[in-house]
């Protein structure tokens, strides 16, 4: 018989006094599809950022008992997932275009170290001895160069972006909970 594993749950907990602090105060849109405030995002994200990547997460929003009653503190669960949801495709279409600007970078390189080698074999059969390999290496290594930038985002340039992208679909999935607390006069 085989054990079954638990799904762990890893919490990011967030204690604000009104709904309206974990958004752009200047977002004209509705409610559910307003901006995150930035801080709020950064708050969030960091704290995703640091737990583990095996299990779900969960928001607890710890807010005063009269605000959880309210309209925006219904809609926080889906104005969460919306924004992450939104956020996690512009970054899926900055990968897009990172891979768009990589290929055609490519294209060039390739294009140019071709030309360069064609170059360097005639050049090497025509200077005199001592300044034949020196165009010749000179002309390989700037063809090389040329393609620096493309091999940069092929290996390594996309993991990052794809490691955020990932992280915002994580947090667009989370369960958003709202815990009440009882507002003092330090509140």
């Amino acid at each position: 018989m085989g054990e079954q594993k638990q799904a762990t749950t890893n919490v990011i907990e967030v204690r604000i006094a009104t709904v309206s602090q974990l958004f752009h105060t200047l977002d004209p849109y509705p409610f559910r599809d307003r901006d995150l405030d930035k801080d709020a995002e950064e708050f969030i994200v960091g704290w995703a950022r640091e737990l583990p990547v095996e299990g779900c997460l969960k928001i607890v929003v710890h807010l005063p008992e009269p605000e959880c009653s309210t309209p925006g503190a219904g809609d926080l669960a889906t104005a969460l997932k919306r924004y992450f949801t939104n956020r996690a495709e512009v970054i899926g279409l900055d990968l897009n275009e990172l891979f768009r600007v990589g290929r055609r970078s490519l294209a060039i390189g390739l294009s140019v170290l071709s030309l360069c080698i064609i170059v360097s074999q005639t050049a090497s059969a025509l200077a005199p001895p001592p300044f034949n390999r020196v165009i010749e290496e000179s002309l390989l290594i700037f063809g090389w160069v040329a393609n620096w930038r493309p091999i940069e985002i092929f290996l390594y340039d996309w993991w990052p972006i794809n490691r955020r992208r990932n992280l915002y679909r994580r947090i667009a999935t989370a369960q958003v909970e709202l815990r009440p607390y009882k507002q003092t006069a330090a509140d």
